[in-house]
């Protein structure tokens, strides 16, 4: 067969790969073929959802198993040479790789992104290709890897506990910018990356290869939740094993080597400080901290105190929203992030869940409440002259009612999709989250009465709530099913299951408002988790559509004079309520249990007047859906043009589309490719009519051709009478093939495996019935026969 004959895989497999391999690269351990590194974007519609396509290199060629350096995009030998280089730059770009190749099997063409190279782009005959070590060399002048130290530091694997798993590019691309900023000797390090995509595992495979390498020998990772310390020593970190230590109050032992604490258990009173004083200022190389953009709360700015103490120890920076003001900067003390994973590239690549959000809007929100003259609450209160309206619902004035409509529209939404859908609802604070409570389990007795923790309220001033906390986080533990809540749980609250997010408090923060959509943007196939739904009743899902939202970080912190640069807390968050009182916090070290950023109970909201009301009506004003979108923005569209305006962008006209279809070998492959693309075939059929087939449906809702139902489609193939020039036994099964199309459409009968089943079995083995036609290719040109009359 000539060359030009072969398929795109041939050409691997008799050109590409012997070449590579006559270069000196180990097929065993520095080539990987066809490797999937995105999961594919989930998209949602409706009920339904659909994976997007993966992105899916031909070849990634790494020096060491940890570190890639190169990648190949292969093209069959009808394409040029060049044909797959902008496919594979897109593909390195994401990847972080400086050396990229496209080859159609007469020769590689190169193209060099460390901007050191005398030509950009060159082409090499298949026996040029370079070796390893030319590379290898060659990266390591691209990153500033001089020494043999610090290349000793790059080349240490990751911890491998043989269970095949590996990190993800994205935390591959996050662990080796980390670690090789270590070894040329950078002190203050950031990473941004969003919520729940892994940063713990992240961190741990950054501490392992810096401490098996010998290049930190004592490292601490600071956190400020216990569960969060907890979490990370019992999971995550459990390979240190007994080189591990917790930091307590009670326990100083100099002789571990990974230390693992809590702000609160080193900072606080004078004898909380003197815990992190019995170490020596030089005792630790390496301080990792975690949720970097808070730190303590407390009043002595725990993270200069720690910081500072140790500063001879590299720092390095994790969290999801870097915090950015003219006093408070988390890059002007670490530096520019060395590698930033945002929440809108965790969903495109399908690693983290896309939203749909439901807008809801009440009338005394939008238009607004004034008493009348001398009017008092349920208590007895004289109420303020004034107008009331969104800014002061639940903290200054209570309208029950409206509370009550709240719960209401939680409740009828779950249960229209799922009762038991772990859901966290959002309240301005405790006791906006208690009343809550109340109204949910009124609406809900039946549920209730299964189990009284149907609704708990989870908040840091009851133990009975906080107690839960751990169970309403366990995918496998089914109650709490709705948490009201204030600011418990905005952060490090590890919800993988959590479908529903509720926003009825006032959020004016963007990286409260990060952290609290964080809640959802988990994913969980094995419990059916792939998306999540926000409720938001007070507008402030419009911070969707801030620049800063999903954007880079940028410094706007102004020092003032020649200070040297310090950590985020240097100046402490003063959270203010609606008249610029501000709010007390509670001290870090009170409870190890309790987040440093969490009012227990807030002081301004004892003296803070609230009026109560319980004779107000409201109602809806207005309720939208709307979706997240390809380019990561909301949109707010019907399934039908939806699905209009995907279909077209792949098929401008119909005929386009019905050369497409007809010429089709499988049509389920291109119904497959249509899904990819985000059109939702079964949340269509729901809309349109479950008796339409996929071609009909797409004809009528892009094309609008008037739809014909599967059972219309097989009469008028049964009127044609084509089936009599067949044997009896093929004819059977042409009639029971018609049969089945019309119960469940054309991708059930186009996989040969339909003959194995019922009633296929009862008339013959699959071989046998095949051989009626007269072999395997004559049944397949007897399907598609059947499928040219029924799209005649």
């Amino acid at each position: 067969m000539s060359k030009n004959k072969l398929s795109e895989r041939d050409i691997c497999t008799k050109f590409i790969t012997p070449a590579i391999q006559q270069a000196g690269w180990d097929i065993q351990t520095q080539i990987r073929e066809e490797v999937s590194f995105t999961k594919g974007r989930i998209i949602v519609r409706g009920k339904m959802h659909a994976r997007g396509e993966q992105k899916r290199a031909d070849y990634i060629l790494y020096y060491k198993s940890n570190i890639p350096i190169a990648i190949i995009e292969a093209k069959d030998n009808s394409h040029s040479v060049g044909a797959g280089m902008q496919q594979a730059l897109n593909y390195a770009e994401t990847l972080g790789v400086p050396f990229v190749f496209s080859s159609n099997g007469d020769a590689f063409l190169l193209h060099d992104r460390t901007g050191n190279a005398t030509q950009t782009e060159q082409e090499l005959a298949l026996s040029e290709f370079p070796s390893p070590e030319e590379l290898w060399q060659r990266y390591c002048d691209w990153k500033g890897l001089q020494s043999e130290q610090a290349r000793t530091t790059v080349e240490m694997p990751y911890y491998d506990d043989g269970s095949g798993r590996a990190p993800r590019y994205y935390q591959a691309n996050a662990i080796n910018n980390t670690i090789e900023a270590v070894a040329r000797g950078q002190q203050r390090i950031l990473l941004v990356m969003a919520t729940g995509v892994g940063k713990t595992y992240t961190a741990f495979q950054i501490i392992w290869r810096l401490w098996k390498s010998g290049t930190k020998k004592r490292i601490l990772f600071l956190a400020d939740r216990n569960i969060l310390v907890d979490q990370t020593k019992n999971n995550d970190f459990k390979p240190f094993g007994p080189a591990m230590t917790k930091i307590s109050k009670r326990q100083i032992d100099k002789s571990y080597e990974i230390y693992l604490s809590l702000y609160q258990a080193v900072t606080g009173n004078e004898e909380d400080k003197n815990i992190y004083k019995q170490f020596s200022p030089d005792f630790f190389d390496l301080i990792v901290i975690d949720e970097c953009h808070r730190g303590s709360a407390a009043e002595d700015s725990a993270w200069r105190e720690v910081l500072t103490y140790f500063n001879t120890a590299t720092h390095i920076g994790l969290t999801a929203t870097p915090k950015e003001t003219k006093e408070v900067s988390s890059i002007h003390y670490f530096g520019d992030p060395v590698y930033s994973y945002s929440l809108k590239q965790g969903i495109e690549d399908g690693f983290l869940a896309p939203y749909k959000v439901v807008r809801i809007d009440i009338d005394k929100d939008l238009q607004g409440w004034r008493p009348h003259k001398g009017q008092v609450d349920k208590y007895g209160q004289v109420i303020e002259d004034r107008v009331y309206n969104q800014s002061d619902m639940d903290r200054y004035l209570v309208l029950e009612k409206r509370t009550e409509l709240v719960a209401q529209k939680i409740t009828e939404f779950l249960s229209a999709t799922d009762p038991y859908a772990k859901t966290i609802v959002f309240c301005d604070d405790i006791d906006h989250a208690e009343r809550m409570r109340q109204a949910l389990v009124n609406l809900n007795p039946a549920r209730v009465k299964e189990n009284r923790k149907y609704v708990m309220r989870i908040t840091g001033d009851e133990m009975e709530g906080k107690a839960e906390l751990d169970n309403f986080i366990n995918p496998e533990e089914r109650y709490p099913v709705i948490a009201t809540t204030s600011k418990l749980m905005t952060t490090g609250v590890d919800a993988q299951t959590c479908k529903l997010v509720v926003l009825d408090q006032h959020i004016k923060s963007m990286t409260e408002f990060k952290q609290i959509i964080g809640r959802g943007t988990r994913i969980n196939e094995d419990y059916g988790k792939y998306w999540f739904t926000i409720m938001d009743f007070k507008k402030a899902t419009e911070l969707f559509a801030d620049k800063d939202f999903d954007g880079e970080p940028v410094v706007i912190y102004e020092p003032k004079g020649d200070e040297s640069p310090v950590p985020p807390d240097e100046v402490p968050e003063i959270i203010l309520d609606e008249n610029g009182n501000p709010i007390k916090q509670v001290k870090g070290a009170a409870d190890e249990n309790t987040s440093p950023d969490i009012s227990i109970d807030d002081e301004s909201d004892t003296k803070r007047i609230k009026y109560v009301l319980g004779d107000v009506t409201v109602y809806v004003v207005s309720e939208r859906v709307q979706y997240y979108g390809p380019e990561g923005k909301l949109i707010t569209e019907s399934l039908k043009d939806y699905t209009r305006s995907t279909v077209r962008k792949d098929f401008a006209t119909l005929d386009e589309f019905l050369r497409s279809w007809t010429s089709a070998e499988r049509k389920a492959a291109l119904i497959h490719e249509l899904e990819q693309h985000g059109v939702l075939l079964e949340a269509l059929a729901e809309e349109v009519g479950k008796d339409f087939d996929a071609f009909d449906l797409i004809c009528h809702v892009a094309f609008d051709q008037p739809p014909l139902t599967r059972r219309e489609r097989a009469e008028q193939v049964k009127k044609r009478n084509y089936f009599a020039k067949y044997g009896e036994q093929a004819r059977q099964v042409l009639e029971s093939l018609l049969e089945k199309y019309q119960d469940t459409g054309i991708e059930n009968i186009e996989d040969i495996k339909i003959l194995t089943l019922d009633p296929f079995k009862d008339m013959g083995t699959a071989s046998e019935l095949v051989s009626a036609f007269g072999g395997k290719p004559a049944y397949i040109a007897a399907l598609q026969e059947l499928e040219q009359h029924l799209y005649a």
